[in-house]
């Protein structure tokens, strides 16, 4: 048994010593951004908390310029609303106001990207389907044999050439 102990360490000792053997290192991998070393040490400021029956609300503010607050209440799940701010790399601040409730999490801000407009042709679609559904017609994707004109009849009448087999000739000398 102590042989076998001493030769381990013999053995952990001779690994240590290998020619050309770095040990690994930790290294950051991400390039140091500048407000870093603002918020690495940042002090609260403010802090409020409050949890009741009724709903609950937070509350905080950072010396390095973060802010965020938010009030929510039980109903049909969790309504909320709140927002936050900050202070970019450069030096921007960026607020974003939001709700979250059974539709999901919809923030605003001024930095936020909008989507593109909604093409004319299917602004035009959406406008003739809210026009027909105050009507009361509704379409439920199913097949209504009125609803088309005689073209499509024609078509249906319409019987493709069926496919001959060739009379079999045998080769012959």
């Amino acid at each position: 048994m102590q042989l076998l102990i001493i030769a381990s360490i013999i053995s952990l000792c001779a690994a240590g010593a290998i020619p050309n053997y770095n040990l690994p290192q930790y290294r950051q991998y991400y390039a140091e951004r500048p407000r870093a070393s603002l918020e690495r040490n940042a002090a609260i400021l403010r802090s409020v908390s409050d949890a009741n029956e009724n709903g609950y609300h937070f509350a905080y503010d950072t010396e390095n310029g973060i802010q965020a607050e938010e009030t929510g209440v039980e109903s049909n799940g969790i309504q909320a609303q709140g927002g936050y701010s900050y202070t970019g790399d450069d030096g921007q601040v960026y607020s974003i106001r939001y709700t979250a409730d059974v539709n999901g999490f919809q923030p605003q801000g001024a930095h936020i990207p909008t989507p593109p407009p909604v093409p004319e042709a299917i602004a035009k679609a959406l406008q003739e389907n809210a026009r027909d559904e105050a009507n009361g017609i509704f379409d439920d994707g199913s097949y209504h044999e009125g609803k088309y004109d005689s073209g499509v009849f024609a078509a249906r009448t319409y019987t493709p050439q069926r496919y001959v087999t060739p009379v079999y000739r045998p080769y012959r000398f």
